[in-house]
């Protein structure tokens, strides 16, 4: 390969993402006369870079274009399409379609040809497998997920799987099977597996050690796997297919030896053998996108090694990335890309120009150098990627590499091999078994001693950086011990004189989160934390506080508006996963727990910070559930917060008997509904900020015009999570109140306030 070619290659792709996600106008055309310029200059390096960086470009503008248009949204579709996935739980079954036909049952609507790959829930669903052809009739909506800090993003895991629309299907019309399942080698192999009898956890670790089978694994494997850190040894990996590659690649130029004693070195059939071992092998898991990944750096790794006509060790490391992102363009958005090309870059750093490990010793220390460099590299990716560290993995990844390098995987390909002969076949299964028995047990005992750790979010950037440093300063050439050594020690004093960043007395931190069509707010003092509301539990059964915080939080009060399920519905799982010091709620409702009562007149202080009950009063048996919220008052400061509940207007204008005015920050009553947020309340108080906890896309057309208009007309600066995500406001600060949302919008560079919303309400 041409030197630089791949470097050229690989940035131009990069260049297609940038233009991809943030498209200027006219691009497609713009790309187009440049090809055509290029290609008359017949010099390919030219167009090759040209011609790669307009096709991610282009495949990045043509999915988008593809996802649902809002004009469908609530909108009766058919679609037909093969089943990819389907899962269960309980009623609810969830379902992933690759679409081949899509239109609107109305007339007149957007067209949904376009649709490539829908994910759908279906309640009390008929028997459905993966592969078939099914005929249903569904609502769907743009794909959307809470934009929480430090939280799974959803959003951007659809993007990434390629799916174009969410929804559930239809009851009515009932959904028809067109088409059986033809099983494939994968879905036969996987049936076979179930009939050997192999201990549970065995035969799941079998399944995706040596066919790709993630699925099969359960959330208590992921959780192990996830603590001890030792996640990339159960997919199908660059390990793992590497593995395939280099032993067939060992067994063919063995075979070279014999036949061809003179001339072996230069047969060429061995690395096309392994080429095509590994395509096999990462075939035989259904070329998910980290299978294709590993496949595509084990064969250019295999060009590099072979030294005929190939590219340099890096040269490969930018062909490789190139062709990857070719491939799928959305692969730039799975952190396990990026941890894979981080290691293997690493390991270039720390084996280029050393010579060749020799005999058993030299092999072993070779193995030990190799974990131990890459322990602090990847621990500051996984920390970036995932805001977790496994402090066992360093240890625990010396032992299991090699045992499942080096044991479990040959043992279970070996199996598969022997599968026509049973017992040699289950000879080797039984030895996989023993040994996935042990590794488990090492991998609890190791996750006993050093649990998982979740740093504090503010940590997690310095905390990534030292120990991303740490790595290059023992990987990187020519440096002198003493400064190698010297560099760690103040780099782990640095890591170990962070500390937890605190909220100063007097000041109060709000932070409205994203929960969907419901309310969870969470306030902070210096010493104090509390809950206002707990956020919605879906028709599902989840309730969007689990995605929130890990188990054992500490919370000192949860203050509870009422009893509607999209303020109470995440009392359940706080009560048992975290730690409450009271929940308090209205007389005359019930959350499922014991409470006391939240009473007009109850006041306490945290840390200087006031906080009061403005409503309901002792006596609400007259009163709707909705006019029972508790009413809080905040105030940090002089700045105050408000949060009404689901109070209608007429409580409202109770209310401000005992409110005090202006307001800082108001939790729009109602979730933005006409219904609440009335003219008395939005002149009196004046809220310099207002923030609407809706869900996106909702059915409600929460916030509603006339409450938008009214506070635009008092010059409020209006959010919603629906839009901005979760939002967090500093009061009690004596100046600007700083805004922090999680979602930018592209949109939005002014409007009333300079940055507040400046749309209508749907």
């Amino acid at each position: 390969m041409r030197y630089g070619m791949a470097t050229l290659l690989a940035l131009a792709v990069a260049g297609g993402l940038w233009l991809g996600t943030r498209p200027p106008p006219g691009l497609l055309e713009g790309l187009g006369a440049l090809l055509l310029l290029a290609l008359a200059w017949r010099r390919p390096l030219v167009w090759l870079p040209l011609a790669a960086l307009a096709w991610v470009a282009a495949g990045l503008l043509l999915a988008r274009g593809a996802i649902l248009p809002d004009g469908l949204l609530r909108e009766d579709l058919a679609i037909e399409g093969q089943l990819i996935s389907v899962s269960r739980e309980e009623r609810l079954t969830r379902l992933t379609l690759e679409v081949s036909d899509c239109h609107p049952l109305a007339a007149g609507r957007p067209g949904c040809e376009r649709l490539q790959r829908v994910r759908l829930s279906a309640f009390e669903a008929p028997a459905m497998h993966p592969g078939e052809r099914w005929a249903l009739t569904v609502r769907l909506r743009p794909p959307a997920g809470f934009a929480n800090p430090h939280t799974f993003d959803y959003e951007a895991w659809l993007w990434r799987e390629g799916i174009q629309a969410t929804g559930y299907m239809r009851r009515e019309p009932p959904p028809r099977r067109l088409a059986e399942a033809r099983p494939g080698l994968r879905e036969h192999a996987l049936s076979h597996l179930e009939t050997r009898g192999l201990p549970p956890r065995a035969e799941r670790w079998l399944a995706a050690l040596t066919l790709g089978a993630g699925e099969r694994l359960t959330a208590d494997d992921w959780g192990l796997l996830n603590a001890s850190g030792t996640t990339h040894l159960m997919v199908i990996s660059g390990l793992h297919v590497g593995l395939v590659a280099g032993f067939t690649l060992l067994l063919g130029r063995g075979a070279a030896r014999l036949i061809t004693p003179s001339g072996w070195r230069l047969a060429v059939w061995p690395w096309w053998l392994a080429g095509a071992a590994a395509a096999g092998y990462a075939g035989l898991s259904g070329l998910e996108p980290p299978a294709l990944r590993a496949l595509v750096m084990t064969l250019v790794g295999l060009w590099v090694a072979s030294g005929r006509h190939a590219p340099g060790p890096w040269q490969g490391w930018w062909l490789a990335l190139a062709v990857v992102l070719l491939l799928d363009p959305r692969h730039a958005w799975r952190p396990g890309l990026w941890l894979s090309f981080l290691a293997v870059a690493l390991l270039i750093l720390a084996w280029q120009g050393r010579p060749r490990p020799r005999g058993l010793h030299g092999w072993a220390w070779a193995l030990v150098r190799t974990q131990l460099l890459l322990a602090p590299l990847m621990a500051a990716a996984v920390l970036l990627a995932f805001a977790r560290l496994a402090p066992a993995a360093p240890l625990v990844n010396l032992v299991a590499v090699p045992l499942v390098s080096s044991l479990l995987v040959p043992l279970g390909l070996l199996g598969w091999l022997l599968v026509p002969l049973p017992p040699l076949s289950a000879l080797c299964w039984w030895l996989f078994a023993r040994l996935a028995e042990a590794l488990a047990w090492s991998l609890e005992r190791a996750v006993a001693l050093l649990p998982l750790w979740l740093p504090e979010p503010h940590l997690v950037t310095p905390l990534a950086f030292c120990l991303g440093v740490m790595a290059l300063l023992w990987v990187l050439p020519g440096l002198a011990g003493s400064l190698r050594a010297a560099g760690s020690l103040a780099l782990i004093a640095v890591a170990l004189s962070l500390s937890p960043s605190g909220i100063p007395h007097g000041q109060l931190e709000v932070r409205v989160l994203d929960v969907g069509q419901g309310q969870l707010v969470e306030l902070r003092t210096a010493g104090y934390r509390a809950l206002y509301d707990t956020g919605p539990r879906f028709i599902s059964g989840f309730a969007p506080v689990s995605t929130l915080w890990p188990p054992g939080q500490r919370f000192d009060e949860v203050i509870v508006s009422h009893d509607d399920i999209d303020h109470a519905g995440g009392v359940p799982l706080l009560a048992e996963a975290h730690r409450v010091g009271r929940f308090l709620a209205p007389p005359g409702e019930e959350i499922g727990v014991s409470f006391e009562y939240c009473l007009q007149g109850q006041a306490w202080e945290r840390d200087g910070v006031r906080f009061r009950f403005l409503w309901p009063p002792a006596d609400t048996a007259a009163l709707s559930s909705n006019d029972r919220s508790c009413v809080l008052e905040v105030n940090a400061g002089g700045e105050r917060l408000l949060i009404t509940g689901d109070v209608g207007r007429r409580v409202e204008r109770s209310v401000l008997l005992e409110a005090e005015a202006p307001v800082t920050l108001l939790v729009a009553g109602h979730h933005g509904s006409h219904t609440s947020s009335g003219p008395q309340l939005v002149q009196w108080l004046t809220p310099r900020h207002v923030v609407y906890s809706a869900g996106r896309h909702n059915a409600f057309g929460h916030p509603h015009a006339e409450v938008v208009r009214r506070f635009r007309a008092a010059d409020s600066c209006q959010w919603s999570t629906a839009l901005d995500g979760a939002l967090a406001f500093r009061l009690g600060d004596e100046g600007a109140v700083p805004v922090e949302r999680r979602r930018r919008l592209p949109w939005r560079r002014g409007g009333v306030g300079g940055d507040c919303l400046a749309l209508e309400s749907p």
